[in-house]
């Protein structure tokens, strides 16, 4: 068997273990570009409001956090929006069971920023719930197949393995080398390889089914094998992506890696909600400063127990990210000193590599366009696969009728 011949059946095979897995990946990929536009439509008595007046202010979102968790007793509200995206948006709590409280009924609250009225909540995620849940779910089931720490890995794996099969199905698209003969001039590479770009729309079923499979893997394949290694990157990023990205690149450290874990932590921090807040936000402003950052937006704010440490997210000049800032300042939630910080982009190689290939994975940069495209390469992605298997079983099918039948002696 030549090498060609090895790597023929490794796409083969590594591609037929893919195939399920990425048809699921691709579809719910599609739906998730559009996640807040499907889940407005989908709930909007909790995700859209009217302000009273054209140009009302939000209330105090600590003001908010404290009917929240007056609402919720057994509830530790320790994950809060500072402000709503929009005018016609809420801003969101997510809630954590206290200490020997029962499971919650819900962990996602939203709340009119105008009136304070709560406007209902879900366990997210939790399809049970009804359809008030569908796009959590679809995102549960395209991280982790909705399996939790398993799916994760599961789906970590075929990320990996799709990685590698990129490469190995570009190689494939290669034309053989061929032998000088004396009476032809051989054909360059490039026009050899050109055919692999073709696809014969009017030739026979196979052909074109064939072509497809090739075609369509070699036009976006760049995309492809960016959506495949950050997807390793969003499932098993301490694993396998950073000790394997940090071989090349550098990386800044988790900030609260060498915080020590309290085992009985205090489930309010001591140094108040709003005044950590304060500290954590003069920080952020000194480091802005000194990095020459523009702070477009001070976005959420968060308390970790265990760790005894406010987190302050923020959308700078630094981030990338359309969605959602990945700027971040921690800070000690006894007396506000600061524990560190972490920057998307500019800080280090190794995260503005990573900010930029989770964000293309996500479709957070590029605006409506670059998420038209994303949606595109979503349903390319099940093309493929379906493709693939649609090879696989024709040839299947050739090899059994073309095996020789024993003739009686």
């Amino acid at each position: 068997m030549t090498v060609r011949q090895r790597f023929v059946v490794l796409h083969r095979y590594v591609g037929l273990v893919m195939a399920g897995f990425l048809i699921i990946a691709g579809l719910t990929g599609a739906l998730l570009v559009w996640y807040y536009e499907l889940d407005a439509l989908i709930n909007p008595q909790w995700l859209q409001v009217e302000p009273p007046a054209a140009h009302s202010e939000p209330l105090s979102p600590f003001a908010l956090r404290d009917r929240v968790d007056a609402a919720y007793p057994d509830a530790a509200v320790n994950w809060m929006m500072l402000a709503p995206p929009d005018a016609h948006s809420p801003v969101r709590f997510f809630l954590s069971a206290k200490p020997g409280a029962p499971a919650l009924p819900i962990d996602e609250v939203f709340v009119n920023p105008y009136t304070g009225q709560i406007l209902g909540g879900r366990l997210w995620g939790d399809l049970s719930q009804g359809l008030a849940n569908l796009m959590p779910f679809v995102y549960r089931l395209h991280h982790s197949l909705a399996l939790g720490t398993l799916g994760t890995w599961i789906f970590g794996v075929i990320a990996l393995l799709w990685t590698l099969d990129c490469f190995v199905g570009a190689w494939l698209t290669f034309p053989p080398p061929r032998r000088r003969d004396a009476r032809h001039r051989p054909r360059r590479f490039w026009t050899r390889w050109a055919k692999a770009w073709q696809i014969r729309w009017r030739a026979g079923g196979h052909k074109r089914t064939f072509d497809l499979h090739r075609a369509g893997g070699l036009w976006p394949w760049a995309l492809l094998l960016v959506f495949a290694w950050s997807g390793v990157a969003l499932t098993l990023y301490d694993p396998i992506y950073r000790p394997t990205s940090g071989l090349f690149l550098s990386f800044q450290e988790n900030p609260l890696a060498t915080v020590p874990t309290r085992a009985n932590p205090s489930q309010q921090p001591q140094i108040g909600w709003e005044p950590g807040y304060h500290a954590a936000r003069q920080y952020l402003e000194a480091l802005a400063q000194d990095r020459d950052l523009t702070i477009h937006a001070l976005e959420r704010f968060a308390y970790t127990p265990h760790k005894n440490a406010l987190k302050l997210m923020a959308r700078t000049s630094s981030d990338v990210n359309e969605r959602f800032g990945e700027t971040w300042v921690y800070v000690d939630a006894t007396d506000g000193a600061l524990l560190g910080h972490y920057l998307p982009t500019g800080e280090a190689a190794g995260n503005t590599v990573t900010t930029w290939l989770t964000s293309l994975h996500i479709a957070a940069v590029g605006g409506v366009g670059y998420r038209v495209v994303a949606t595109v390469l979503g349903l390319a992605v099940i093309v493929l696969s379906v493709t693939g298997v649609m090879v696989w079983w024709r040839k299947r099918g050739t090899a059994r009728t073309a095996k020789p039948i024993a003739m009686p002696r």
